[in-house]
Protein backbone atom coordinates (compact mmCIF):
# COMPACT_ATOMS: atom_id res chain seq x y z
CA UNK A 1 0.00 0.00 0.00
CA UNK A 2 1.17 3.86 -0.96
CA UNK A 3 -1.01 5.57 1.61
CA UNK A 4 1.22 9.49 2.40
CA UNK A 5 4.53 10.51 -0.32
CA UNK A 6 6.03 13.39 -0.70
CA UNK A 7 7.26 15.56 -3.54
CA UNK A 8 9.43 18.38 -3.14
CA UNK A 9 11.12 19.67 -6.25
CA UNK A 10 9.42 22.66 -7.66
CA UNK A 11 7.67 22.62 -11.10
CA UNK A 12 10.88 23.76 -13.22
CA UNK A 13 12.72 20.92 -11.79
CA UNK A 14 9.73 18.24 -11.87
CA UNK A 15 9.20 20.14 -16.02
CA UNK A 16 12.66 19.24 -16.94
CA UNK A 17 13.14 15.50 -15.48
CA UNK A 18 10.06 14.43 -17.14
CA UNK A 19 10.54 16.33 -20.84
CA UNK A 20 7.30 18.46 -20.34
CA UNK A 21 5.92 20.47 -22.66
CA UNK A 22 3.25 21.79 -20.98
CA UNK A 23 2.32 23.03 -17.72
CA UNK A 24 -1.04 23.36 -15.80
CA UNK A 25 -0.46 23.33 -12.36
CA UNK A 26 0.98 25.52 -10.00
CA UNK A 27 1.25 23.27 -7.03
CA UNK A 28 3.59 23.52 -4.01
CA UNK A 29 6.10 21.52 -2.73
CA UNK A 30 4.15 18.88 -0.20
CA UNK A 31 6.02 16.70 1.96
CA UNK A 32 2.46 14.73 3.58
CA UNK A 33 0.66 14.33 0.81
CA UNK A 34 -2.21 12.06 1.78
CA UNK A 35 -5.59 10.75 -0.52
CA UNK A 36 -7.99 13.24 -1.47
CA UNK A 37 -5.62 15.68 -2.29
CA UNK A 38 -4.68 17.07 -5.06
CA UNK A 39 -1.30 15.58 -6.75
CA UNK A 40 1.10 16.85 -9.84
CA UNK A 41 0.77 14.13 -12.54
CA UNK A 42 2.36 13.47 -16.35
CA UNK A 43 -0.05 12.56 -19.01
CA UNK A 44 0.30 12.43 -22.66
CA UNK A 45 -1.35 12.87 -25.84
CA UNK A 46 1.87 12.72 -27.90
CA UNK A 47 2.85 16.18 -25.48
CA UNK A 48 3.43 15.56 -22.23
CA UNK A 49 1.82 17.64 -19.47
CA UNK A 50 1.90 18.32 -16.32
CA UNK A 51 -1.50 18.64 -14.63
CA UNK A 52 -2.96 18.27 -11.01
CA UNK A 53 -5.37 15.76 -10.44
CA UNK A 54 -7.13 14.63 -7.32
CA UNK A 55 -5.79 11.40 -5.31
CA UNK A 56 -8.23 8.76 -5.26
CA UNK A 57 -9.60 7.10 -8.82
CA UNK A 58 -13.57 7.73 -8.98
CA UNK A 59 -14.57 5.87 -11.94
CA UNK A 60 -16.47 7.07 -14.47
CA UNK A 61 -19.78 5.24 -14.11
CA UNK A 62 -19.40 6.00 -10.35
CA UNK A 63 -22.89 7.37 -8.78
CA UNK A 64 -20.63 8.85 -6.21
CA UNK A 65 -17.59 10.46 -5.22
CA UNK A 66 -17.08 8.60 -1.72
CA UNK A 67 -15.46 5.42 -3.74
CA UNK A 68 -12.41 7.55 -4.28
CA UNK A 69 -11.41 7.34 -0.82
CA UNK A 70 -11.34 3.59 -1.16
CA UNK A 71 -9.30 3.78 -4.14
CA UNK A 72 -6.24 5.30 -3.52
CA UNK A 73 -4.46 2.12 -4.71
CA UNK A 74 -4.76 -0.51 -7.97
CA UNK A 75 -3.01 -3.73 -7.22
CA UNK A 76 -0.52 -4.59 -10.11
CA UNK A 77 -1.99 -8.14 -10.04
CA UNK A 78 -5.29 -7.64 -10.57
CA UNK A 79 -5.90 -4.38 -12.14
CA UNK A 80 -6.55 -6.18 -15.63
CA UNK A 81 -9.32 -7.48 -14.43
CA UNK A 82 -11.11 -4.93 -11.65
CA UNK A 83 -13.59 -3.15 -13.15
CA UNK A 84 -12.63 0.31 -11.43
CA UNK A 85 -9.05 0.05 -13.23
CA UNK A 86 -9.43 -1.90 -16.50
CA UNK A 87 -9.96 0.68 -18.67
CA UNK A 88 -7.81 3.13 -17.66
CA UNK A 89 -5.08 0.96 -17.76
CA UNK A 90 -5.53 0.33 -21.36
CA UNK A 91 -6.40 3.77 -22.32
CA UNK A 92 -5.42 6.31 -19.28
CA UNK A 93 -1.89 5.66 -17.73
CA UNK A 94 0.34 8.60 -16.06
CA UNK A 95 2.77 9.22 -13.76
CA UNK A 96 2.20 10.40 -10.62
CA UNK A 97 5.07 12.72 -9.82
CA UNK A 98 7.06 12.10 -6.17
CA UNK A 99 10.54 12.56 -4.13
CA UNK A 100 9.40 9.47 -1.63
CA UNK A 101 6.76 7.85 0.16
CA UNK A 102 6.54 6.91 3.95
CA UNK A 103 5.40 3.16 5.24
CA UNK A 104 5.12 2.35 8.66
CA UNK A 105 7.17 -0.16 10.32
CA UNK A 106 5.98 -2.89 13.60
CA UNK A 107 8.64 -2.29 15.92
CA UNK A 108 7.34 -3.52 19.30
CA UNK A 109 4.37 -2.69 19.72
CA UNK A 110 4.07 0.48 18.07
CA UNK A 111 5.12 1.38 14.44
CA UNK A 112 7.19 3.89 13.01
CA UNK A 113 7.39 6.01 10.53
CA UNK A 114 10.25 4.61 7.17
CA UNK A 115 10.65 7.16 4.72
CA UNK A 116 11.66 5.63 1.33
CA UNK A 117 13.57 7.33 -1.55
CA UNK A 118 15.92 6.47 -4.60
CA UNK A 119 19.93 7.00 -3.43
CA UNK A 120 20.00 9.83 -6.08
CA UNK A 121 17.35 11.54 -3.99
CA UNK A 122 15.56 12.62 -7.82
CA UNK A 123 11.98 12.80 -8.67
CA UNK A 124 10.42 9.76 -9.77
CA UNK A 125 6.86 8.64 -11.35
CA UNK A 126 4.70 6.45 -9.65
CA UNK A 127 2.79 3.94 -12.19
CA UNK A 128 -0.49 5.81 -11.99
CA UNK A 129 -4.33 5.86 -14.01
CA UNK A 130 -6.41 8.59 -14.04
CA UNK A 131 -10.45 9.16 -14.57
CA UNK A 132 -12.74 11.96 -15.18
CA UNK A 133 -15.96 11.96 -13.35
CA UNK A 134 -19.01 14.03 -13.82
CA UNK A 135 -21.01 14.71 -10.48
CA UNK A 136 -24.75 14.62 -10.03
CA UNK A 137 -24.38 18.60 -10.43
CA UNK A 138 -22.32 18.47 -13.43
CA UNK A 139 -18.83 19.13 -12.11
CA UNK A 140 -15.89 17.50 -13.49
CA UNK A 141 -13.37 16.17 -11.32
CA UNK A 142 -10.29 14.33 -12.45
CA UNK A 143 -8.60 11.48 -10.24
CA UNK A 144 -5.60 8.96 -9.65
CA UNK A 145 -4.70 5.92 -8.34
CA UNK A 146 -1.26 4.69 -7.64
CA UNK A 147 -0.66 0.82 -8.79
CA UNK A 148 1.44 -1.00 -6.17
CA UNK A 149 3.67 -4.49 -6.48
CA UNK A 150 5.13 -6.39 -4.44
CA UNK A 151 7.85 -5.44 -1.93
CA UNK A 152 11.56 -5.53 -3.11
CA UNK A 153 14.04 -7.07 -0.25
CA UNK A 154 14.72 -3.63 1.56
CA UNK A 155 11.20 -2.84 1.77
CA UNK A 156 10.01 -6.15 3.00
CA UNK A 157 11.17 -5.47 6.35
CA UNK A 158 9.02 -2.18 6.44
CA UNK A 159 6.32 -3.02 4.54
CA UNK A 160 5.05 -6.51 2.16
CA UNK A 161 3.46 -4.01 -0.78
CA UNK A 162 5.03 -0.61 -2.39
CA UNK A 163 3.81 1.41 -5.38
CA UNK A 164 5.82 0.85 -8.38
CA UNK A 165 8.41 3.36 -9.54
CA UNK A 166 8.27 3.26 -13.25
CA UNK A 167 12.18 3.72 -14.37
CA UNK A 168 13.12 6.61 -16.76
CA UNK A 169 13.67 4.87 -19.33
CA UNK A 170 10.57 3.23 -19.55
CA UNK A 171 8.69 6.39 -18.66
CA UNK A 172 7.23 7.09 -22.53
CA UNK A 173 6.31 3.59 -22.99
CA UNK A 174 4.21 3.61 -20.01
CA UNK A 175 2.34 6.82 -20.84
CA UNK A 176 2.20 6.40 -24.83
CA UNK A 177 -2.23 5.64 -24.81
CA UNK A 178 -1.35 4.05 -28.43
CA UNK A 179 0.30 1.09 -26.00
CA UNK A 180 -2.12 -1.73 -25.55
CA UNK A 181 -0.84 -4.86 -25.43
CA UNK A 182 -1.12 -5.83 -21.87
CA UNK A 183 1.84 -7.90 -21.35
CA UNK A 184 3.93 -4.97 -22.50
CA UNK A 185 2.71 -2.84 -19.61
CA UNK A 186 2.14 -5.46 -17.27
CA UNK A 187 5.85 -6.12 -17.52
CA UNK A 188 6.80 -2.60 -16.07
CA UNK A 189 4.89 -3.14 -13.18
CA UNK A 190 7.61 -4.83 -11.02
CA UNK A 191 9.45 -4.05 -7.73
CA UNK A 192 12.32 -1.29 -8.26
CA UNK A 193 15.54 -2.50 -7.88
CA UNK A 194 16.72 -2.65 -4.26
CA UNK A 195 20.32 -1.08 -4.74
CA UNK A 196 18.56 2.16 -5.80
CA UNK A 197 16.56 2.55 -2.51
CA UNK A 198 17.07 4.08 0.53
CA UNK A 199 15.53 4.22 3.56
CA UNK A 200 15.28 6.05 7.30
CA UNK A 201 12.98 6.72 9.81
CA UNK A 202 11.43 9.59 10.36
CA UNK A 203 9.76 11.39 13.01
CA UNK A 204 5.79 10.85 14.25
CA UNK A 205 5.37 13.73 13.06
CA UNK A 206 3.95 12.43 9.57
CA UNK A 207 1.21 10.35 11.31
CA UNK A 208 -1.33 13.26 11.09
CA UNK A 209 -1.21 14.88 7.42
CA UNK A 210 -1.85 18.01 9.12
CA UNK A 211 2.10 18.16 9.59
CA UNK A 212 3.48 19.04 6.20
CA UNK A 213 7.26 20.86 5.90
CA UNK A 214 10.61 19.69 5.10
CA UNK A 215 10.96 18.44 8.52
CA UNK A 216 8.84 15.47 7.65
CA UNK A 217 11.39 13.98 6.10
CA UNK A 218 14.33 14.61 8.02
CA UNK A 219 15.89 11.55 9.55
CA UNK A 220 14.53 10.86 13.46
CA UNK A 221 17.31 10.93 16.04
CA UNK A 222 19.21 13.57 14.61
CA UNK A 223 21.67 10.94 14.19
CA UNK A 224 22.21 11.13 9.93
CA UNK A 225 20.71 9.15 7.58
CA UNK A 226 20.07 5.52 9.17
CA UNK A 227 19.95 3.64 5.93
CA UNK A 228 17.43 0.36 7.15
CA UNK A 229 19.24 -2.78 5.63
Amino acid sequence: MCGRFVREKSIPIITGEFGVDEISTDLEPSYNIAPTQMVAVVVSDGRKKLVSVQWGLIPSWSKDSSIGNKLINARSETITEKASFRNAFRKRRCLIVADGFYEWQKVGQQKRPVYIRLKSEKPFGFAGLYETWKSPEGETVTTCTIITTQANDIIKPIHDRMPVIIPKDAENLWLDPEVKDKEVLLELLKPYPSEEIETYPVSKMVNSPANNSPECIKPSGGQGRLVLR
